[in-house]
Order: C-alpha cells, then sequence, then structure tokens
C-alpha cells in the first residue's frame, strides 16, 4: 500500500493550490477541505489515478473518494477484482 500511496501523493501534488504544501498530504486528507482541490481537479485526479493504475472509477467510486485513504481502499479494491 506504500507504493501506491506514494504515486497517489504524486498524483495530488499536481493539482494542489500554491497555498497548500505536498507535506500536508495524509492518509487523512479530504481532497476538497484539507488540500483545496477544486471539483474541476478533482475530476482530474480520478482521471490520472484511472491511467496510472490501469483501472476504471465509477460514478460511485468517485462519490466514495473523499479522503486519501478512501482513494487507495477503492483502487486497492478495484486492482484486487482484477486479478
Amino acid at each position: 500500500m506504500t507504493e501506491r500511496y506514494e504515486q497517489l501523493k504524486t498524483i495530488v501534488q499536481q493539482y494542489l493550490p500554491d497555498d497548500v504544501d505536498v507535506a500536508q498530504i495524509s492518509m487523512e486528507s479530504n481532497f476538497t477541505e484539507d488540500l483545496n482541490i477544486n471539483s474541476a481537479n478533482l475530476v482530474d485526479v480520478v482521471l490520472d489515478v484511472e491511467d496510472e493504475f490501469d483501472i476504471l472509477l465509477e460514478n460511485e467510486d468517485m462519490d466514495g473518494m473523499k479522503t486519501v485513504k478512501d482513494a487507495l481502499r477503492i483502487i486497492d479494491g478495484k486492482i484486487n477484482s482484477t486479478k
């Protein structure tokens, strides 16, 4: 999970506004509230996650992706379901 966490951090880092430092990204970080990622950029995060991990995220997956931990849980679930 650590490797996926680092991959996700790299993706999220690209969309952080200037007032948020990459060091603020933690497992508990809420994408919109803690990291100030707007909804348009959140869609870009989702698209990059799909490309990076070679998965397809459904609308309900995106709705459940509030925190970094949520995103990793969903990513892990998708990867494990394709094995």
